[in-house]
C-alpha cells in the first residue's frame, strides 16, 4: 500500500464523516463539503492502486 492509497482512505474516511454530521444536522453545506471530500479521497485512492499496480513485477 502506498502513501495516495493511505492518504486517499483517510480522506474518504473524513468525508464521509462530515457527509453523516451534515445530513445529521441538517447543514447542506457541509454535507456537500462532506460528498465532495470522499470523491476526491475515492479518486487519490485510485491513482495510488494505479502506482501499485504499474510497480508490480509482471
Amino acid at each position: 500500500m502506498n502513501k495516495d492509497q493511505v492518504k486517499g482512505t483517510v480522506e474518504k474516511g473524513k468525508g464521509d464523516a462530515n457527509e453523516t454530521v451534515g445530513r445529521a444536522t441538517g447543514n447542506t453545506k457541509q454535507e456537500v463539503k462532506g460528498d465532495i471530500q470522499r470523491a476526491a479521497g475515492q479518486a487519490r485512492k485510485n491513482l495510488g492502486d494505479i502506482k501499485e499496480a504499474a510497480n508490480k513485477p509482471r
